[in-house]
C-alpha cells in the first residue's frame, strides 16, 4: 500500500479497462480520476494528480498528441502509456516526447504498480544515465542503439555481423550495466543519456 493518497489519472475510454484500473489503483491506496478522452483531459483547467495512465488508442485524438499537448503547455506530470498495439518505435517516440514509460496491455497488476511508483519517485538525471552508458563497451553500445531502434536480433546479428547468440549476450550484459529492468527503461536511459538513433523516426 502506497502511505499518501497519490492521486493518479486515467485516460482511457473503455469504460470496463477504466473501471478495472480504477479498482485496482484504490486497492493499493491510491486515489483515480478518470477522463473518456484526451480532449476532456486537456480541457480540464486542473487535472491535477501526480502520475498520468494515458491509453494511446483514443477516439478523437490520440495518446501521442494528448502527451504532446501536455508537454507544449508545460505539464510535466509523468506519464505512463499504455497501449494494447505497441511496438518499438511507438515507444521511442513516447519516450522522446515526454512520457516517462510505456506498457502493453495486458500487462500483470503489480507491474503497473511498480512502474507508477518509479514514474512517481524517480526521474533519472542525464549524468546518471549517461554514467551508466559509459561503462558499455563500443560493442555493446552498438547493440543498445540496434536495441533502441526496435531491430530483433536477427536483424541486429546481420547489421553487425555478429551470431544472434551473440547479441543475446551482449544485450543481456547491456541490461545488467545499464541497471535496467525492462525494454522500457533501457530506451528511456538511452534517450536521457543521448543516445541518437537514426532509424527511429
Amino acid at each position: 500500500m502506497v502511505s499518501d493518497p497519490t492521486e493518479i489519472l486515467i485516460v482511457d475510454d473503455d469504460q470496463a479497462v477504466a473501471a478495472s484500473l480504477e479498482a485496482l489503483l484504490q486497492s493499493w491506496g491510491y486515489r483515480t480520476r478518470i477522463f473518456q478522452s484526451g480532449e476532456d483531459l486537456l480541457g480540464c483547467a486542473d487535472p491535477g494528480g501526480e502520475c498520468l495512465l494515458l491509453d494511446v488508442r483514443l477516439p478523437g485524438i490520440d495518446g501521442l498528441t494528448v502527451l504532446e499537448a501536455l508537454r507544449t503547455r508545460g505539464d510535466v506530470i509523468p506519464v505512463i502509456l499504455m497501449t494494447g498495439h505497441g511496438d518499438i518505435d511507438m515507444a521511442v517516440r513516447a519516450m522522446r516526447g515526454g512520457a516517462q514509460d510505456f506498457i502493453e496491455k495486458p500487462f500483470h497488476d503489480k507491474d503497473l504498480i511498480d512502474r507508477i511508483k518509479t514514474a512517481v519517485e524517480l526521474v533519472q538525471p542525464e549524468a546518471e544515465c549517461r554514467a551508466r552508458l559509459a561503462k558499455l563497451t563500443p560493442r555493446e553500445a552498438d547493440v543498445l542503439r540496434e536495441v533502441v531502434a526496435g531491430h530483433p536480433n536477427k536483424i541486429i546479428a546481420h547489421r553487425l555481423g555478429i551470431s544472434p547468440k551473440t547479441v543475446e549476450l551482449h544485450r543481456a550484459r547491456v541490461m545488467d550495466k545499464t541497471m535496467a529492468r525492462n525494454l522500457s527503461q533501457l530506451i528511456r536511459i538511452a534517450l536521457r543519456a543521448g543516445v541518437e538513433v537514426e532509424d527511429v523516426p
